[in-house]
């Protein structure tokens, strides 16, 4: 009998390449291997982000030929049931359904658009959306943008395997020869006769923080005229400093307006370093100074050291590891103490506080006392100079936002090259003079010292950019975040051959004939057929502070048709355009999600945009799937007796009758 069915089956069912894509073992291999995948693309996610989970799992092609093998066999066993009985149609709709869910997923992930769009209130409308991939795009001499991908988390480009990109219009020859997850960019002017500005480099160092930082400044210039440590600036201007005499006694006043002796709230915060004892920095944020001297002991036995704090004749001592983060009262005093960060190896990095290393080879604190009492009166009995308000409740190395720093160093450079300074220091006050090539200058900060060891009387900007390595980016992990990452290209022409590092959001010019051309690094750009303009962002507060509650965009979206709608977006509460229903419906509209907001702007907004024309294909497959399911587990006629379910008398007596048949069949032939 099943010899006589065999023959009765299609020649294509026969085939040998059908029943392989038919079988039950290679669905198996095939489910087993997307089960594996999706556990291995969970760990890359929740130990990396979704971008590394996406490139080596979700997103890789042998996923998506996995997704087409598996289509493929799904198919193939819905074919090999042919001709199709009733019992068949619950196993037909659950293969149908997981079939037109793939391909609804198949469809989005290559016709869907999904990225953000940053908005300024005020600003025409945009329609570029930054999607989260990484692009090399070219300015050609011919005026064309071309756009390469530029992914390289894994299989980077390196000088013996290059990504070879082609001939540009100018014909020259374009490479990626070379990737970095980090990329450090140095100002290093070059002179010219004509057009510049003057410029100078200089190195300032500390031997209590062991550190040594060094750059160069140009005259007036907006963008590479200062340098912001945190704790100080230092700005390069055109002519000549004031010739005033030193002044020594600090020139700040006391920001209480209390009478003398009367208790006020006072909240002052102090770094203290454990190689300088003597050498605090302070910062009142309210009422004025406690004049608390601060000291760190020395770490002992993989401990983090003591707080020693000192408030006239009294002294107290507090265990840094088991005070950090708590308010602790400081006896016999109506102040409490709370040490709010700890730094092994402390550093200035991007005019931040950090930790080079977890060893600790400089140990500093950050100390914040807080009580009601009488403000030192700011003379020499202050151990750490004059009060400052703050408006920013941080540490005492960072200003308050558009304020400048309390210490300050303005260069002045001459017409005959002379160098003069005014120099403002918390410690020392104000002073001035002439600065020499190569001879210190004392500014009172700390312990640092200022040497001008080059000049340039006149000079552009340019901009050197080197990889950081990578055991400096894991030394110092928290300023390395801050890098951009980078290629570098190789372009040859003419056989001249010429290299540079383009890191992430900056344009660089290459020198190719007969023109230059430019070439920027970073997220992918794609032009949406709409544009989006920002008419207003709100922020809600929760009652009786200023932590956000909840933020708004109101959008006006227009085409190129000269159609337009406005509508409003916040967290969890999309709007769509176009906004008819059967577009809705079908996925083919454009989501505007409210994705983030910039607290220092508030006419600033980033939404997100997510059209995806395979949703609805997505939801009908999944609602297939669900009614197969449910058919061929409850609802009897569609499903078929199996050899293991017991024989009714009925059932025997058809069996009987049907083998009669085949006899007489048989002895008939």
């Amino acid at each position: 009998m099943a010899t006589s069915n065999f023959a009765e089956q299609p020649a294509w069912q026969r085939n040998s390449i059908f029943e392989f894509f038919a079988s039950l073992k290679l669905a198996v291999v095939l489910l087993a291997v997307l089960i594996v995948a999706a556990i291995v693309g969970t760990i890359y996610e929740s130990s990396f982000d979704a971008k590394v989970a996406r490139a080596y799992v979700y997103g890789a092609p042998w996923f998506n030929l996995w997704l087409v093998l598996l289509g493929a066999n799904l198919a193939c066993s819905a074919f090999s049931r042919w001709p199709w009985r009733k019992h068949h149609l619950a196993f037909l709709i659950t293969h149908l359904g997981i079939i037109t869910l793939l391909i609804g997923s198949l469809i989005g992930r290559i016709w869907g658009v999904e990225g953000t769009i940053t908005l300024f209130k005020g600003e025409p409308p945009t329609n570029r959306l930054l999607v989260n991939e990484r692009q090399l795009r070219v300015h050609d001499v011919d005026g064309i943008v071309k756009g390469y991908p530029a992914e390289f988390l894994h299989h980077p480009p390196t000088p013996q395997h290059p990504r070879d990109l082609g001939r540009l219009a100018s014909g020259a020859h374009l490479q990626i020869v070379d990737y970095a997850p980090a990329i450090e960019g140095k100002l290093n002017p070059v002179p010219v006769s004509k057009g510049g500005a003057p410029a100078l480099h200089f190195t300032i160092a500390t031997a209590m923080m062991n550190q040594r930082l060094d750059g160069w400044l140009m005259a007036d210039d907006p963008q590479h005229g200062n340098f912001s440590m945190g704790l100080a600036t230092i700005e390069l201007k055109r002519g000549t400093a004031a010739t005033s005499t030193s002044s020594i006694t600090s020139t700040s006043k006391s920001t209480s307006t209390s009478k003398i002796g009367e208790p006020i709230d006072l909240e002052e915060s102090i770094f203290a370093f454990s190689k300088a004892p003597d050498e605090q920095i302070g910062h009142v944020r309210q009422g004025g100074s406690t004049g608390a001297k601060i000291r760190l002991s020395a770490p002992e036995n993989g401990n983090k050291g003591q707080v020693i704090v000192s408030m006239g004749e009294k002294e107290a001592k507090f265990d840094v590891a088991e005070s950090l983060g708590r308010d602790v009262p400081i006896e016999n005093t109506p102040f409490t103490l709370r040490i709010e960060n700890y730094w092994p190896d402390f550093r200035i990095e991007n005019g931040k506080p950090s930790s080079l290393s977890d060893q600790p080879n400089n140990p500093a604190v950050l100390v914040t006392i807080r009580g009601k009492g009488a403000p030192v009166a700011e003379t020499a009995s202050n151990p750490h100079g004059a009060a400052e308000k703050s408006t920013t409740g941080g540490p005492p190395t960072m200003p308050a936002p558009g304020e400048e720093a309390p210490n300050h160093l303005t260069l002045f450079v001459a017409d005959d090259g002379a160098i003069t300074y005014e120099l403002a220091s918390r410690k020392n006050g104000k002073s001035s003079g002439k600065l020499d090539l190569n001879k210190p200058l004392t500014t009172g900060w700390a312990d640092w010292q200022l040497v001008i060891d080059k000049t340039m009387p006149s000079a552009q900007p340019q901009m050197d950019f080197t990889p950081v390595k990578s055991e400096q980016t894991s030394a110092a992990s928290s300023a390395a975040a801050d890098l951009p990452d980078g290629v570098r290209l190789r372009v040859q022409q003419n056989g001249e051959t010429f290299e540079r590092w383009a890191p992430a959001g900056w344009q660089i010019t290459i020198p190719t004939s007969p023109g230059p051309t430019m070439v920027a690094y970073g997220w992918k750009i794609i032009g949406l057929p709409i544009g989006l303009e920002l008419l207003d962002f709100e922020v809600k507060r929760n009652e009786g502070s200023d932590s956000p509650a909840g933020f708004k965009s109101t959008l006006r979206v227009v085409t190129a048709d000269g159609e337009n709608a406005t509508g409003a977006c916040w967290m969890n509460h999309p709007f769509s355009f176009p906004g008819t229903w059967w577009r809705t419906w079908t996925g083919l509209t454009y989501k505007i999600s409210q994705a983030s907001w910039n607290p220092e702007n508030l006419n600033q907004s980033t939404v997100q945009i997510l059209r995806d024309p395979g949703w609805l294909m997505k939801w009908i497959g999944s609602l297939l799937v669900v009614i197969g399911v449910f058919m061929m587990f409850y609802l009897q006629p569609y499903r078929k007796q199996t050899e293991g379910e017991p024989i009714t008398p009925s059932a025997r007596n058809q069996k009987t009758k049907v083998t009669k048949v085949e006899v007489i069949a048989e002895s008939t032939r």
